[in-house]
């Protein structure tokens, strides 16, 4: 501690721990929510055109407030469940060369069928 006292008429000096000009050293706290910000999360392609565009919206919603990131995540879980539904779906039959269809009740080549009497 110092007894040095300024003269009297003399502009009174700041220290480094006191504002100058009687500012305040730090800007009050503000209550405002917090812009949107990117999260920055990295995604890697899957290879699979249509999961890597689903994975690709999830970028909307770096630009969203937190109240509308639940839209897009809905969104892409919807279009990713629609995606692995499809891949239990049966492939649809290929129609095979013409006049390979068999008459009403007639055996084809490959009717694996024991029916055989002794």
């Amino acid at each position: 501690m110092s007894d040095w006292t300024p003269e009297a008429g003399t502009p009174p000096v700041s220290t480094p721990d006191e504002p100058v000009g009687g500012e305040p050293a730090a800007a009050a706290p503000s209550f405002e929510p917090a812009g949107p910000a990117p999260l920055g999360v990295v995604r890697t392609p899957t290879g699979h055109a249509a999961v890597d565009a689903r994975l690709e919206r999830l970028a909307d919603a770096d630009h969203l407030p937190a109240d509308g990131h639940i839209e897009v995540y809905e969104d892409v879980h919807r279009g990713l469940r629609a995606e692995l539904t499809s891949l239990d779906a049966r492939p649809a039959v290929v129609p095979g060369p013409p006049g390979t269809a068999a008459a009403p009740g007639a055996r084809s080549a490959y009717d694996n069928t024991h029916d055989h009497r002794s």
